[in-house]
């Protein structure tokens, strides 16, 4: 094909991009939770020069010190300073929520799409399993996928990976049937395209945005899952910083020392909303029907 007839492609691809990316920006939702996730990815990357101190450094005569100059956030049970302790915890909820998300869409949505366009049997086989995980309440699933794996923050990343993915292979073979409904479908099919080509060429790109955006729904539940498996011992595992283990000391300390428990949960938080108003602001603006 001649550089003649590819340019009004490559032009039209281009100005849909920017086309999305436009309406992406007026969503306010979408910005706000942008800034948000913007904000704790930059801790993330940059905490060994933004922490103040060294997260598991104690400081024996500033035990469960209040907040002031020397420590903004205050210390812990071990004179460690929260506020580089939330820092660097950052990496284990961002980690955690972007590999578990990973595992899950790579293992979802191949099985989504599979089940959505061939039917049948293989149908038949997918949808059931994928309603016999989905009838175990998501966190039940994941704590006990954990405690069998064993604590750590690895395999804390593979339970809570698994456990989403049946939401995938839904979201995948609900939006393959729709797509497999349309003319064009059929056109490439009399054309004699194999089914794989059919699959990646014409089915693939119209189920990625509604699975973009169940991914960041999806990113605030593993932040969730990851702080509980870590609350309950089988997450992150000590002196290694992470929101919910920190959560779990705090609980002792409530009365004596509640910015231990203050801290970290307000970071959590923080980045559940961003993710959530990032996800419906994908939504707003990938949604053709709005």
């Amino acid at each position: 094909m001649s550089a003649i007839e590819t340019a009004p492609v490559a032009n039209h691809a281009g100005a849909a991009a920017r086309s999305e990316i436009r309406r992406l920006l007026r969503e306010p939702s979408a910005v706000i939770g942008a800034t948000i996730i913007l904000f704790f990815v930059v801790l993330a990357v940059f905490a060994s020069w933004i922490a103040p101190y060294d997260p598991n450094s104690p400081d024996w005569m500033a035990i469960r010190a209040a907040p002031g100059a020397a420590h903004w956030f205050g210390t812990d049970d071990l004179g460690r300073d929260v506020l580089s302790r939330v820092i660097f915890g950052t990496q284990a909820s961002l980690g955690a929520g972007l590999v578990s998300v990973t595992v899950a869409v790579l293992i979802g949505l191949p099985l989504g799409l599979m089940a959505g366009y061939f039917g049948g049997l293989i149908d038949m086989v997918i949808s059931r399993l994928a309603d016999a995980l989905l009838a175990c309440p998501f966190l039940v699933l994941a704590i006990a996928l954990a405690a069998f794996l064993g604590p750590s923050l690895q395999n804390a990343m593979i339970a809570i990976g698994i456990s989403a993915v049946p939401v995938f292979v839904r979201v995948a073979r609900a939006e393959t049937l729709v797509v497999c409904t349309e003319d064009y479908i059929a056109a490439a099919r009399s054309q004699g395209l194999g089914h794989l080509a059919i699959l990646i060429g014409q089915v693939l790109p119209n189920v990625l945005a509604p699975t973009i955006v169940q991914a960041t729904l999806t990113m605030a539940i593993a932040v969730l899952a990851e702080a509980s498996l870590a609350f309950l011992g089988l997450g992150q595992l000590p002196p290694a910083p992470s929101w919910g283990a920190m959560l779990d000391v705090a609980r002792q300390f409530l009365g004596e020392a509640p910015w231990m428990a203050f801290w970290p949960g307000l970071a959590i938080i923080a980045l559940v909303i961003g993710f959530n108003l990032m996800g419906d602001g994908l939504n707003d603006a990938l949604n053709p029907r709005r």
